[in-house]
């Protein structure tokens, strides 16, 4: 065993967007010593295996400003990191087949407008005026100009390069066993027999999470699932925005966006079975099914486009879909970003920008998370102990 322990202000335990994006903007902005610990590669689970939307509409009120924030760094990334993460504001659409569903989009428009989100409604007739596209099904829809799409395969690595390049200690295939309070500090060992020290930690590590803050006695309600992608052979580039459609029944529930190099890259409705314990996610063939049926039910033209490949990774959700993020309730100098149900890849850079600030400053630049503390969990099962006495 080594006596070597590295020291530093601030460890961040996982690699994802959320984990390496705090990691760049501790060092960016506020000049904060870091060391990142990611037990496989960097963004090789939730964050590199999901669709890719950078989208707002759509989302809990709640967490507008932070997609609001994060919407800003999307529209930076390439100046901040110097690399081309493939972000394109060429929108993202919301479809729908019922009348019902379109009265739920229109409210959500009005919901959001005062929260700096201006999204534009169109009628079946104006759909198809504007795109061309859909199936006589699709009644209405509803787009949000700005959003867009990025490559999620590229996301969390280019910011765990831009954060090492400013000085930040970025290990990968460092699998933590263990972390204890040792003083005012906390103490990382990695299975290889090392110690990483620092007096603030990071939880970032996705569906892993749950277990480091268990630690601290904060375990979580989660679960582990496994989303269904694929990606389909190139067709000739025709649609700019992310295109979903909206419905209350999941197996109905689709997304696609069209790349730069023509594939159709789709996803949505109901996941597939992941297991984190020993790191194994599952594609199912009757999701992949359902999907291709529901892709050509929303596009007929897709009737004869091949699928090439399919995919899955391992996402963490939490029991009442909200992600957790802030401050320990316990611990202090404890900080937690995970738990993001399938969402978290279009708010992460808002999420790392957040998260730094708060460790640095203790403030979070006027955007709210006290929704997404991590003590809410903690209060609902103490009230269910005194209904049970």
């Amino acid at each position: 065993m080594t006596d070597k322990i590295l020291r530093t202000d601030v460890l961040v335990l996982g690699g994802g967007l959320m984990g390496t994006s705090a990691a760049f903007f501790l060092r960016q902005q506020h000049g904060r010593s870091v060391a990142l610990l990611e037990r496989e590669l960097i963004g090789r689970q939730a964050s590199g295996v999901n669709f890719g939307n950078v989208r707002r509409q759509g989302r809990a009120l709640a967490q507008m400003p932070l997609a609001n924030r994060a919407r800003a760094v999307w529209g930076r990334v390439r100046e901040l990191l110097g690399e081309d993460l493939e972000f394109v504001p060429h929108g993202h659409l919301r479809c729908c087949y019922t009348e019902q569903q379109a009265a739920t989009l229109e409210q959500h428009a009005r919901d959001v407008a005062p929260l700096g989100l201006q999204l534009e409604l169109f009628t079946q007739r104006q759909l198809q005026q504007r795109w061309g596209i859909f199936s006589p099904e699709v009644v209405a829809g509803s787009l949000s100009p700005l959003d867009g799409h990025a490559n999620p395969r590229l996301a969390g690595p280019a910011f765990g390069r831009a954060a090492r390049r400013l000085g930040a200690h970025v290990e990968e295939r460092a699998e933590v066993l263990h972390v204890e309070r040792d003083g005012g500090d906390f103490v990382a060992h990695t299975a290889d027999d090392r110690r990483f020290r620092a007096p603030q930690l990071l939880v970032a590590c996705g569906a892993w999470s749950n277990r480091i803050a268990g630690l601290f006695g904060e375990a979580v309600p989660m679960e582990a699932r496994g989303p269904q992608m694929g990606v389909t052979e190139p067709l000739p580039h025709a649609i700019g925005p992310s295109i979903g459609v909206s419905s209350a029944i999941e197996h109905e529930g689709l997304y696609f966006r069209q790349i730069s190099r023509g594939n159709i890259v789709f996803g949505g409705g109901l996941k597939g079975p992941a297991d984190a314990q020993h790191v194994r996610s599952y594609v199912r063939p009757d999701n992949v099914l359902r999907q291709l049926r529901e892709l050509r039910r929303f596009v007929p033209a897709f009737a004869q486009v091949q699928l090439i490949r399919v995919w899955s990774g391992i996402e963490g959700y939490t029991a009442d879909w909200q992600p957790v993020m802030g401050p320990s309730a316990r611990v202090p100098g404890l900080h937690y970003a995970f738990g993001f149900n399938g969402e978290g890849f279009a708010i992460g850079p808002g999420v790392g920008e957040v998260m730094a600030e708060l460790m640095a400053t203790g403030r979070t630049g006027g955007t709210p998370i006290e929704p997404f503390h991590i003590g809410r969990f903690a209060a609902v099962a103490e009230q269910g102990a005194r209904l049970a006495a």
